[in-house]
């Protein structure tokens, strides 16, 4: 600075300028007019040169990236004429699971016709991908303490070291909780710290998000959804009836449900006196009135019907040990499944129905993929 002029504001080379700055040098006493003229001159104009210098540093602003979201990459498989997956648990009336069959000792019927079957030698042994989806509406809190509880459980699922869990909460809307992890302790975490929702209970919503999940991982992995919820939807309002039949029919996703309370009376009785008590009675026994049929099924008990589809298996539970002992059944009979495979004879798209039983009566329950869906070829 020039001689005879103070510097009040002991400015120097380093000082960063600001218009703060300029407007205090504008206003300096005892400075006159040209020369706080000529001072803010000089010193907007050494402001303006930094700035630019500042800009030229600075990497370029990026917009902001989206949140990632469990269904953006996912893949559905939609069965088409190449091969259709039937996960079959033959068990004795002890209990017991009967071990050793072959192709030979199956016969599996599409929409009635015999199938050319194949049979894996080994029980499934694929890692898993599990998803856990526990209702938080409503009642649920109720069951709260029990969902605390069933880390330990969870592990069953995971013997293998490549296994993997994730975590979904539901009210009347579905949100992630926990993505995939090999480890039980962050979704156990979760699970003791549940927050009632609201008194939605969106299960057609939750199984079609849980079934985009985990068509989102690889191949290999066995997929399975395990639900822990009432028996029917309140507050869906993104899936029908119809679309999650043909999600779950034309994917290899096996569900197996825990329901809260049992149902009153078999769904099947149910609808073959609704059937045959109203006036819009399906004409023939076809794709299209069985498709009606399950989607009335669906209204009365989802979490009976995606299981059964699917292949996995339907219980209720009134107690903490009843509870316990259903999720250990259940993380079982997901093991012991003999995987057939068959490549449909008629290849007409909709709704097919499957029937599996022994060539040979053991006395065993069969518990068999119910239904699926053939897409059309695109």
């Amino acid at each position: 600075m020039k001689a005879g002029i103070s510097n009040p504001l002991n400015l120097t080379s380093a000082t960063p300028i600001t218009s703060k700055s300029l407007s205090i040098m504008r206003n300096l006493p005892g400075i006159k007019s040209g020369t706080s003229q000529l001072l803010f001159a000089v010193a907007a104009a050494w402001l303006s040169i930094a700035a630019f210098s500042i800009a030229q540093d600075l990497p370029p602003i990026e917009p902001p990236k989206p949140m990632p979201t469990s269904q953006s990459d996912a893949t559905t498989l939609h069965i088409t004429t190449t091969e259709v997956l039937v996960p079959t648990l033959v068990e004795k009336k002890g209990g017991g699971v009967v071990y050793g069959l072959k192709p030979t000792d199956f016969a599996v019927e599409d929409n009635g016709v015999p199938q050319k079957i194949r049979v894996q030698e080994e029980m499934d042994t694929a890692p898993v991908a599990l998803v856990l989806a526990v209702e938080e509406g409503g009642a649920s809190v109720l069951e709260f303490d029990k969902l605390a509880k069933m880390g330990p459980l969870l592990d069953m699922f995971l013997t293998d070291p490549q296994s993997k869990v994730a975590l979904m909460g539901f009210d009347s809307r579905p949100h992630l909780l926990c993505d995939y992890s090999r480890s039980s302790e962050l979704v156990n975490d979760a699970l003791t710290h549940l927050a009632p929702g609201d008194g939605g209970a969106a299960i057609l919503d939750t199984i079609s998000s849980a079934v985009d999940l985990l068509e989102s991982q690889p191949k290999e992995y066995r997929r399975v959804l395990l639900l822990i919820s009432e028996e029917r939807d309140h507050g869906s309002k993104h899936t029908k009836e119809e679309d999650l039949i043909k999600k779950i029919g034309g994917s290899d996703v096996l569900i197996l449900s825990v329901a809260f309370s049992p149902a009153l009376a078999e769904i099947s009785h149910d609808i073959k006196n609704s059937v045959s008590g109203s006036g819009n009675e399906p004409p023939t026994t076809s794709m299209l009135s069985t498709l009606w049929m399950l989607v009335q099924a669906f209204r009365k008990n989802v979490t009976k019907e995606v299981a059964q589809m699917s292949g996995g298996e339907y219980t209720t539970f009134t107690g903490d040990k009843h509870f316990q002992q259903r999720v250990l059944d259940a993380a079982k009979h997901m093991r012991n499944r003999y995987l057939i495979t068959f490549s449909p004879s008629d290849a007409t798209p909709g709704l097919h129905t499957i029937r599996v039983k022994t060539t040979e009566d053991y006395g065993a329950r069969i518990v068999a993929r119910a239904n699926y869906w053939l897409a059309t070829e695109p």
